[in-house]
């Protein structure tokens, strides 16, 4: 859940939820969809600044989810609210493919990662 006393910043135009400011002492921090730090403290006009800069794109990379045995899964991201993220395990394109997902808590936590692999690996994971 979107702790209390963050501010949600919309993208101009299509006004897409593109991070929060969370206040800092006399500043604030940009935070991205995942709930994690863009800045360090900045003013707000810089903070909303970065969240543009940082954009979304990177919602569509790969992931890779480390699980409680310390095996690693390639996941896609399919949903990220402000009280949950969704991954499902990599279906390589398959429109038919049955796989896991798993819902995560928002902030994401830090067993999610950017995919450190070879993407052109299917085997690409292992412990």
């Amino acid at each position: 859940m979107v702790p209390t006393g963050w501010f949600e910043h919309r993208r101009p135009g299509d006004r897409e939820v593109l991070g929060y400011l969370r206040p800092d002492g006399d500043g604030f921090v940009a935070v991205d969809r995942l709930g994690r730090d863009v800045t360090g403290v900045v003013d707000w006009v810089e903070a909303e600044e970065a969240l543009e800069a940082h954009g979304l794109g990177w919602l569509a990379d790969l992931w890779q989810l480390t699980q409680a045995d310390g095996t690693r899964v390639r996941v896609r991201l399919v949903e990220v609210g402000p009280d949950r993220v969704v991954v499902a395990a990599d279906d390589f394109g398959a429109v038919d493919a049955q796989v896991p997902s798993y819902v995560l808590p928002f902030p994401a936590p830090a067993t999610l990662q950017r995919f450190d692999g070879d993407s052109g690996q299917i085997d690409a994971l292992t412990r």
